[in-house]
């Protein structure tokens, strides 16, 4: 019950209770009818004995009129009936005595009451009315149906705005920020959309501001680094020129990795997948690295292809395999294709924490100090988009840690 939507557990609890009124009333018109046959064959009794056991009567004596009267009675040709009870009459009650003889028929939702007597005979129609109880209790039935659509019908109207909310939110769920969240009224769902359109449009202006903090202190950067870094190249000491240079480098590296992360984490921002060879991904990833083949190799079939975004997954294995580098005692690390998983792996202690904590921005053990604690931020985000899954895992025996990319 907590994973079906509400709307769905109203038409459940409605069909629910409209099953119940149903049952219910369907036993009560049973029970009625069962008592109204007893009733109907003890009235027919009761008529059958005024016309046996009383001596000397006629079909217009006061006796049988009051009968009539009472018993709402009325007399009917013979000939007229006579062919319709033989073709589609049931009989229904039939008595006799010295008197007489008497019998009922149903003929369709019509009774019809036949007496023969030595001095006389006649057919008598039955037009005492509906049992009362019954049709009570059907009015009942039908008025108390009708009020539970009518309130069904004003719930469900009710709350017919919450699927247009819950789309406004999945659409800006999807990363269109230009979504625009309206609801009339002044009713807990209105309040609801109004709250959420406000949130909307406060994100809206952060992200923007962010954005554009984040373009303009990048530029900003650039320049002066890069002047800098070819003013360090001028410098005579060697020692203070590698320290300078270096330093320089860095600060570069930051700026595209926060630039990349940027435009990774953007909610408009879209794979661009299709076919690629293992070959064309990773001669991009080499491309990327900017190392010494002699630190990295790659083990795969060159015939094997992928569905995949190139570049995004050329970033992922460059991040993961510069970490290999940087953080193993050979500085080396390999990688590996076989079935749907990529593995980049390298020498090293296994991890001291679960692999979420290492994947957190600006995250540095306190052994590592080069780089800056983005690679893996920018692997798992990455990996997110392309709908990859990551894991990690320690191999004892080779003493090796192993980043798993898990394809489709």
């Amino acid at each position: 019950m907590k994973n079906i939507s509400v709307t769905t557990f109203l038409h459940t609890i409605f069909i629910l209770a409209l099953l119940v009124i149903s049952l219910t009333f369907y036993a009560l018109l049973t029970a009625t009818q069962d008592q109204r046959h007893f009733q109907q064959i003890s009235r027919y009794k009761y008529i059958a004995d005024t016309f046996l056991t009383l001596n000397n009567i006629t079909k217009n004596s006061p006796e049988i009129k009051n009968l009539y009267k009472k018993q709402s009675l009325s007399i009917v040709p013979i000939k007229k009936i006579k062919k319709e009870i033989e073709d589609k009459g049931e009989t229904i009650f039939s008595g006799s005595s010295i008197y007489g003889k008497v019998r009922v028929f149903k003929v369709k939702k019509d009774f019809y009451i036949y007496v023969e007597r030595f001095n006389f005979e006649l057919m008598l129609k039955d037009n005492h009315p509906f049992d009362r109880t019954t049709q009570l209790i059907f009015t009942i039935a039908v008025v108390l149906v009708l009020v539970i659509l009518v309130i069904y019908i004003m719930v469900i109207r009710k709350i017919a705005p919450l699927n247009k909310l819950n789309k406004q939110i999945e659409q800006f769920g999807k990363g269109d920020l230009n979504v625009k969240i309206t609801y009339e009224g002044d009713d807990e769902i209105a309040r609801i959309a109004k709250s959420f359109d406000k949130a909307i449009k406060h994100i809206r202006q952060l992200i923007s501001s962010k954005n554009l903090f984040m373009r303009n202190i990048m530029h900003e950067l650039k320049t002066p680094i890069t002047t800098s870094r070819i003013a360090a190249e001028s410098i005579d000491d060697e020692m203070t020129k590698k320290i300078l240079v270096r330093s320089f480098d860095r600060m570069n590296e930051l700026i595209e990795d926060l630039a990349q992360i940027e435009r990774i984490t953007m909610y408009t921002f879209t794979p661009e997948k299709k076919l690629w060879s293992l070959n064309e991904i990773f001669e991009l990833t080499e491309k990327m690295l900017l190392k010494d083949k002699k630190h990295f190799d790659f083990n795969y079939n060159k015939n094997c292809t992928i569905h995949t975004d190139r570049s995004l997954l050329a970033l992922v294995l460059k991040n993961l395999i510069d970490n290999g580098i940087k953080y193993s005692p050979n500085h080396f690390a390999t990688v590996t294709h076989i079935g749907n998983k990529i593995a980049v792996k390298s020498k090293g202690d296994k991890l001291k924490e679960d692999i979420s904590y290492y994947t957190e921005p600006f995250f540095q053990e306190e052994k590592r100090s080069s780089g800056f604690g983005l690679g893996l931020y920018i692997v798992t985000n990455v990996l997110e988009k392309l709908e990859y899954g990551f894991r990690y895992r320690y191999n004892e025996e080779a003493k090796e840690n192993i980043f798993e990319i898990i394809l489709n």
